[in-house]
């Protein structure tokens, strides 16, 4: 993999080591410039996790993905700078409130010195830099107020309003046990090929930006910035990929 081109892609500045601020400078950009998207999905262009499939895609033809993607190569990324960096397992809440099966999002773990961090920039709407596996410590970001709580060996991820649980949205649970990727694989072919997925029923493209959000949804385009919404319904394929390309340029003939 091509290291230096992958910083450049993201944005990154400065000598990349394996420390706190590199983490969160590495995360950061990433999740400003690599976008949340399940195009290949969509558009049946399939899924491919090997190394140099991800790198194509994400860095040489300016596209996103899904959390089995991104994730996977931010974590070779972040293995050739040095950092010790594990898959783990998450599950995500359901709107009915249950939680997906295990292997349902791929995170990841990075240790650093006596800290363990939560790391995820395959998620969409979510925490920008990473946050400390550590429980009932409030962690505020630009996207929210982040908690993680613990039932049995799970972790809790929670956004909250202000410092109220009764306000809280879980967002996903997750265990710190290290993973094989290859234990993914079903999960992954599950979310990228069954008609009961919600990944292959309805398009996404989504990434924050410096004052707020801009995502594709279906066909309905929505900004935020500075807290103000802009949603603008599209009406053809055309206008669709117009707008993937004003506002991510991403070319799906790439």
């Amino acid at each position: 993999m091509d290291t230096q081109r992958y910083l450049q892609h993201i944005g990154f500045t400065g000598a990349a080591r394996p420390d706190l601020p590199t983490l969160q400078q590495l995360h950061h950009r990433h999740m400003l410039s690599v976008p949340f998207e399940n195009l290949s999905i969509i558009y049946h262009q399939g899924i491919r996790l090997a190394p140099e499939a991800l790198f194509s895609k994400v860095v040489e033809r300016n596209r996103g993905g899904f959390c089995y993607e991104l994730n996977t190569l931010f974590a070779l990324l972040l293995r050739e700078i040095g950092f010790k960096v594990s898959f783990i397992s998450g599950e995500i809440r359901t709107r009915d409130g249950h939680f997906g099966p295990p292997y349902d999002h791929l995170a990841l773990r990075v240790d650093l010195e006596d800290q363990a961090w939560l790391v995820d920039v395959g998620f969409g709407d979510s925490f920008l830099t990473p946050l400390k596996i550590i429980v009932a410590e409030p962690q505020p970001q630009a996207s929210g107020t982040f908690h993680l709580e613990r039932e049995g060996e799970y972790y809790l991820l929670e956004r909250r309003n202000g410092d109220q649980r009764s306000h809280a949205k879980t967002l996903y649970r997750f265990t710190v046990q290290p993973r094989e990727l290859h234990e993914f694989d079903e999960m992954c072919r599950f979310h990228s090929t069954s008609p009961q997925s919600h990944f292959t029923q309805r398009l996404v493209c989504s990434r924050p930006t410096d004052h707020g959000r801009v995502t594709l949804s279906d066909m309905k385009l929505i900004v935020t910035e500075d807290h103000q919404r802009h949603e603008t319904t599209l009406h053809s394929e055309e206008e669709r990929r117009a707008a993937l390309w004003q506002h991510f340029a991403i070319d799906l003939d790439r």
